[in-house]
């Protein structure tokens, strides 16, 4: 299967640079998964499209402010020169967005004397130019050193090595809020809030499980007192989530990997829906890629506790858990719009956003929303 088969048409002024005026006022299109009916809706009209027993599974990352900026100093020559590492010729800023802080125990081998929380994967512009040794001076002044690792040849990705303990405390003072590229500025305080879900908890995502930013206390309240049954996973979005398909062969693609929990109490509510026939309503496409990839087919129970995927999910896949999802509308040849085609049928799905674009609805992250069932 080509990953040009999965291109479609999208005029520019269609990608919200913006949320919302007010959460929650967004489009929402319903699709028929069988049969490509398409009906138009707003958000407030969700809970009247959701039958009465459904359990629906939010994801509850919280968006680190990953994205980092910092000036480049050269290479270390001796222990005296960082002192002096503010003095030399300003060149401009290089941009990182941290993902994650690598395990000190599985680099041991390859990176000796290296310390815990000191060590972070990133995705660096202009990575082939960041080599080994090259290092770059944040806002507070703390060095960070790319580092040699077998793992970032041939990437984008870059291994560095901070001088200090990276925590959640240094994000705040260093870091923004990592919008993604199709979003044409800079990052302002507004986005702090409206670029996280309201129920978010667990910190870790490079990236908003978007979906989930439709979503107010009122409509929550609507659909609790309709019985529908709410319940949560964690899944921290990577660059799994939206690396570009650059393979010519959407087979050829490989998914980066990313990090998931479930709890016992969201897998039993799983394990029993599912015994009772009521349906599995995913919202976003990483609780979709977490309920997959937790699904133990042997046992017919979902895993509980933290684990890792890498799961591609493209036309073909058989699903195991999820009956509906809820979800953006997704970039031209990208692994999610890869996802929804094989939830929905790929006529289905380009038909859909055919009808999306005469519509006007907007588009990505803070755009408008799809229910597929």
């Amino acid at each position: 299967m080509k990953t040009k088969d999965f291109y479609f048409d999208l005029p520019e002024e269609l990608i919200a640079q913006h949320p919302a005026g007010v959460r929650g006022q967004d489009k929402l299109m319903k699709l028929d998964r069988f049969s490509g009916k398409v009906e138009h809706h707003l958000m407030e009209d969700l809970c009247d499209l959701i039958e009465p027993g459904t359990l629906m599974i939010f994801n509850n990352s919280k968006v680190r402010r990953s994205r980092c900026y910092a000036k480049p100093l050269g290479k270390l020559v001796n222990e005296n020169e960082k002192s002096s590492a503010g003095l030399q010729e300003p060149t401009k800023e290089v941009e990182f967005l941290l993902l994650n802080s690598l395990d000190t125990q599985d680099l041991s081998k390859v990176l000796p004397n290296c310390q815990q929380g000191k060590i972070w994967k990133a995705m660096v512009k202009n990575a082939k130019r960041q080599k080994a040794g090259k290092r770059f001076e944040f806002t507070d002044g703390t060095i960070g050193t790319i580092i040699e690792n077998p793992a970032d040849a041939g990437t984008e990705f870059r291994t560095v090595e901070f001088d200090r303990v990276v925590d959640e405390k240094w994000f705040e003072a260093n870091g923004h809020i990592p919008l993604p590229p199709y979003i044409k500025r800079e990052d302002v305080d507004s986005d702090a809030e409206r670029y996280q879900t309201i129920y978010a908890k667990e910190t870790g995502s490079a990236a908003a499980p978007t979906a989930g930013l439709h979503f107010t206390d009122s409509i929550f309240e609507k659909l609790k007192a309709k019985n529908v049954q709410i319940e949560y996973v964690t899944l921290h979005v990577g660059l799994g989530t939206f690396l570009p398909v650059r393979a010519e062969q959407i087979e050829d693609h490989k998914m980066h990997e990313e990090f998931f929990t479930v709890s016992e109490q969201t897998a039993a509510a799983v394990e029993k829906a599912k015994a009772e026939g009521r349906p599995v309503l995913a919202v976003g496409t990483t609780s979709l890629r977490t309920l997959e990839s937790a699904w133990n087919v042997e046992k017919g129970i979902l895993e509980r506790g933290t684990h890792s995927t890498s799961i591609f999910i493209y036309p073909g896949y058989k699903f195991k858990v999820v009956d509906k999802l809820f979800t953006n509308f997704h970039t031209p040849e990208s692994t999610l719009l890869m996802l929804v085609s094989a939830f929905a049928g790929k006529e289905n799905i380009l038909s859909a956003y055919q009808h999306a674009v005469e519509n006007k609805y907007r588009f990505f992250s803070y755009g408008d929303a799809m229910l597929i069932g």
